[in-house]
């Protein structure tokens, strides 16, 4: 076990972990930000995407000890009253159904859209590319990505 103090949506928060522990765990099981979903267990799905240093980052496979010194942003982060313009498209065209991939989703594209304001759609199709939705919502997704960028 070992301390850390990690810096996470703006604040310094401390956790004495295993250093292999992955960041998803520390995040839902030591400090009950459950925001960040666990999907698949390897990367593959996006359903645990946060923010690393600006960076969209599937926590499932992030290891604490490499987080250490990182600025972490999860989808708690994004914005308290959820008015951050991807949040506010992602409802005007109703993208959510069972919603379980949303906040890995919503991280992916505000990364994207800090990285780059304007995306064309090949743009957001490789950003967003590896974040699974099984309800099959990618035609609104990239249109709430579009609408978003228009309001940032």
């Amino acid at each position: 076990m070992a301390e850390y103090n990690l810096k996470i949506n703006g604040k310094t928060l401390s956790v004495d972990v295993d250093p292999s522990t992955p960041m998803l765990w520390v995040l839902r099981d030591h400090l009950d930000m459950v925001g960040t979903k666990f999907g698949c267990g390897i990367a593959q799905c996006g359903a645990c995407t946060i923010h690393m240093d600006g960076a969209a980052v599937r926590s499932c496979q992030l290891p604490i000890s490499a987080a250490k010194d990182s600025e972490i942003t999860t989808i708690e982060g994004i914005s308290e009253n959820g008015d951050h313009p991807v949040q506010k498209a992602w409802l005007e065209h109703d993208v959510p159904q069972c919603g379980y991939c949303q906040a890995g989703q919503i991280m992916s594209a505000v990364a994207l859209l800090k990285e780059n304001p304007r995306p064309s759609d090949e743009d957001i199709d490789n950003a967003m590319n590896g974040n699974i939705c099984r309800c099959g919502t990618y035609t609104r997704i990239k249109a709430a990505i579009k609408t978003a960028s228009k309001i940032a």
